[in-house]
């Protein structure tokens, strides 16, 4: 399983790939591959999901140069490039602490 530091650096070095609902919604979400890049860089885990569906996943969350926050959910399974299940602007509604937080 991946270190978040290890994921931190792939996704810093672009070395990510999008599951087709990820891209889906990055596209409509116009989130941009460079996004990924600078919020990735010294993104945090916010939430640890070890039984997720397919393989351990965590949320992530890091913020754009802009100052744009973004959720990043990966896989942590062992693979060359990591895997993004899903890529959102989080609603300042739905979350507090800096978007760290549920409501």
């Amino acid at each position: 399983m991946k270190a978040i530091e290890q994921v931190q650096l792939q996704l810093m070095l672009g070395q990510f790939e999008f599951s087709h609902h990820a891209f889906k919604r990055a596209v409509q979400r116009n989130i941009r591959d460079w996004e990924i890049i600078e919020a990735g860089e010294q993104a945090i885990m916010i939430e640890d999901y070890p039984d997720d569906k397919y393989s351990p996943s965590c949320l992530l969350l890091g913020f754009t140069e802009s100052r744009r926050p973004l959720h990043i959910q990966v896989a942590l399974m062992d693979s060359v490039l990591v895997k993004i299940i899903t890529v959102y602007q989080p609603n300042e509604n739905e979350w507090t602490d800096n978007y760290s937080k549920r409501r």
